[in-house]
């Protein structure tokens, strides 16, 4: 059969084997055997044999043809086919081409994030024996066990397996294999879902005020598909979202709503499900890989229409796609950190040419490079500019902790949070308190004066290394030690910056022990079920404070919140990363939208060693465009996106040596190769921040400048012919404008 459904019979197929080396990243040529080829399709996964041992590994067919222009003696037979369907379509291959292209990245890398999940593993779906009414329980007494357990199967027939009927209503199994052998009931086989599905209340649509009906009837009467709703925090944004589906609904099309944290998910879904119903899929990386497949195949069968999930529920095989939503636009794990390295906004802009479909960006600090797109009129800008119920926004206020170390004041809370945290538990409000640190970087900043050690070339905050006791850029490699003194105002008060949610938590205990606390954290979210049991007891109002990191900052709604604490706004101004005063501006204006969402108003209070800065001074007046003038200011002097691009070539390696040598002649040949580009900085080699991870070490060079898909791939080609004698040994990971370079 072909590709596209027609009748011709293909004698060979290309395969891409499930292999992770870059050595194998090509489509190999196999014959397909004369009993499988009536049935061979583009997307079939395939047992092939590889290699000079003939091993049996997973392939992937990506193309048929009638003839092979080689040495047909080397051809080696498909085995079998593994599924009863293709994992993905002819139209996937072109998704595909994009990222391999855009991100530098493998076939193979790029078709694990099409196929279900866990299916190369085994994992398939589950099935279970269901019980049915057969034939009524004639001549037994009508008060019997026999009775009730007939009338109940009757009730719901299907609902049930033997096991958990009798759990539930505590009826005995022999009971239950008496009517089953008496034909009273009867099994069948059916697939279970193994994603829980709970009853959500009912979420009556809101009629949409003026701002709002703007922005839905905007998108959906536009000529355009490219759209970014920038709306303040609390301007009602998802009942926007919640409209526009509601129409696509209407109109037979398919929904993909994409939130950027798993810690969001559970709100979407208690609002998705109230207003649509239960037939909604979840999509996200703390669901199991058999509730991820069911979750697929419910998909890929038309079962349901609208997907909920974080970036990879972009990839869910929806047969007719009518929106892509993106709630928060703005933030850094739309950006994958692991292989294939994409960013889920140009993957759903790609998707949104090719399927026709509208794109919806939304949120009230948009990224450098949307707002400045949507600026050059490449994507259609939506503003909505007060908050949905004529809601106020919080009232700011500013703390310099410097003046507070003068005072003598050693507390990571300052007088004036300690005094209205006080005031807001006793009056029975909720409170969080935000720090927004992200990984382990430390810097080295004056108490006294603000002042922050920073590279001269690159305009970035050096990173203390313990181990070497200095001071590095991980932009170009640049080291200093550290002074006793600060070069700027000779004080002693020189830190070693860095503070942790878990003694935030102590803290609060400290001075406030009788109050109920709760904290959202990478450690306090790692089980399943966690981000939900979390949010659900804040919200029922089991704890007064709520103390998180970047995951707490965005799209919750808290009405008896009153009070944000922003404890250290420094630790993402900086940050090694030319987008630290983004994040800073993006992250307090996002969190202070997490106070004063109802009647009683809400106040933010912001500590900061450097209150002069212009992030944040635009976020106290949230001044999103003061703060984008500024900015796009800085990033075309000092040519970073959205002027230029970025690629991190980074290796590691057990091995040092190796690791030090091998770098060093990429690095050469790298700078060889781009000798007549002047418009493109190699800066590097040089370790990065973490510079060993799990034994391995780690080294990167960072190339800046103008680059399109062609010379972004014949670097990626001197990469792999550098690497073809160590590949074994030496890993690389390449990354198209990295969130950090961490």
């Amino acid at each position: 059969m072909s590709a596209e459904g027609g009748d011709e019979v293909y004698k060979y197929a290309g395969v891409v084997v499930n292999n992770d080396s870059i050595m194998v990243d090509k489509v190999f040529t196999y014959e397909i055997p004369e009993n499988m080829a009536e049935n061979v399709q583009i997307g079939f996964r395939v047992k092939v044999p590889f290699g000079r041992g003939d091993k049996l590994l997973d392939g992937f067919i990506m193309n048929l043809s009638e003839e092979y222009s080689g040495d047909v003696n080397y051809i080696k037979p498909l085995r079998r086919l593994c599924d009863e369907f293709p994992l993905f379509t002819p139209r996937d291959l072109k998704l595909m081409d994009f990222m391999k292209r855009r991100y530098l990245c493998t076939y193979i890398d790029a078709i694990r994030l099409l196929i279900p999940t866990g299916i190369t593993k085994g994992i398939t779906s589950r099935v279970e024996s269901v019980l049915y009414i057969k034939n009524p329980p004639g001549g037994r007494l009508e008060k019997s066990p026999y009775t009730e357990i007939y009338e109940k199967v009757k009730n719901e027939n299907g609902v049930y397996n033997k096991t958990a009927l009798s759990r539930k209503f505590n009826f005995s199994l022999s009971s239950i294999n008496t009517l089953l052998k008496h034909e009273n009931l009867t099994t069948e086989e059916v697939v279970v879902n193994r994603l829980d599905h709970r009853e959500y209340e009912e979420y009556s649509p809101k009629i949409l005020n003026p701002e709002q009906a703007n922005a839905l009837e905007t998108i959906l009467t536009g000529e355009d598909n490219k759209y970014l709703i920038h709306g303040v925090t609390g301007s009602g944004k998802t009942e926007v979202y919640l409209h526009l589906v509601e129409n696509m609904l209407k109109s037979g099309k398919d929904s993909i709503m994409l939130v950027p944290e798993i810690s969001l998910t559970p709100q979407m879904v208690e609002r998705f499900k109230g207003r649509f119903g239960r037939d909604i899929s979840v999509f996200h990386s703390k669901m199991s890989d058999g509730e991820r497949f069911d979750e697929w195949m419910r998909i890929k069968k038309g079962k349901t229409k609208i997907a909920i999930g974080a970036r990879s529920a972009l990839f869910l095989p929806f047969k007719n796609p009518g929106i892509i939503i993106m709630d928060e636009e703005h933030e850094s794990s739309y950006k994958s950190e692991s292989n294939p390295k994409y960013d889920a906004r140009e993957i759903a802009e790609y998707m949104s040419a090719i399927n026709g479909c509208k794109l919806v960006f939304g949120t009230a600090t948009p990224s450098m490079d949307t707002y400045f797109r949507s600026k050059n009129g490449d994507i259609k800008l939506i503003e909505i500019k007060n908050r949905a119920d004529n809601a106020k926004l919080p009232d700011m206020e500013l703390v310099d902790m410097r003046e507070e170390l003068a005072n003598n004041n050693r507390s990571i809370f300052s007088s004036r949070l300690f005094k209205v945290m006080d005031q807001s538990i006793k009056k029975g409000e909720q409170v969080i308190l935000f720090l927004n640190r992200r990984g382990f970087s430390t810097f080295v900043s004056c108490r006294k004066c603000g002042f922050v050690y920073k590279c001269r070339q690159c305009d970035i905050t050096l990173t203390y290394h313990k181990e070497d006791n200095l001071m590095h850029c991980h932009y170009c490699g640049y080291r200093q030690p550290v002074h006793q003194k600060c070069p700027q105002c000779g004080s002693s008060y020189l830190k070693y910056f860095g503070i942790g949610t878990e003694r935030v938590e102590e803290e609060v205990k400290k001075y406030f022990p009788s109050v109920k606390t709760l904290r959202m954290d990478m450690d306090t979210t790692r089980k399943k079920n966690s981000y939900i049991n979390i949010y659900e007891s804040f919200k029922a109002g089991e704890a007064q404070v709520l103390i998180g990191t970047q995951m707490i900052a965005k799209g919750l709604d808290f009405p008896n919140v009153t009070l944000v604490g922003v404890l250290a706004a420094d630790l993402t101004l900086n940050l090694p990363d030319y987008k630290s005063s983004e994040r800073t501006f993006q992250l307090l204006t996002q969190v202070a939208g997490r106070a004063g969402r109802s009647n009683k108003g809400g106040r933010v209070i912001i500590q900061t060693y450097t209150p002069d800065h212009y992030s944040i001074q635009c976020s106290m007046a949230n001044d999103y465009d003061g703060f984008y003038n500024k900015e796009i200011t800085v990033r075309d002097n000092m040519n970073y996106p959205p002027f230029s691009e970025i690629i991190n070539i980074n290796l590691n390696c057990a091995k040092e040596d190796l690791l030090i040598k091998t770098i060093k002649e990429l690095g050469e040949k790298v700078k060889f190769f781009l000798k007549d580009r002047k418009e493109i900085d190699v800066l590097g080699p040089c370790p990065c921040a973490i510079s060993k991870i799990k034994e391995m070490y780690r080294w990167q060079i960072i190339l800046k400048g103008a680059f399109d898909y062609g010379l972004a791939e014949d670097i990626k080609d001197v990469v792999y012919d550098s690497l073809k004698n160590v590949y074994t040994e030496v890993k690389l990971n390449l990354d198209v404008n990295p969130n950090n370079l961490i």
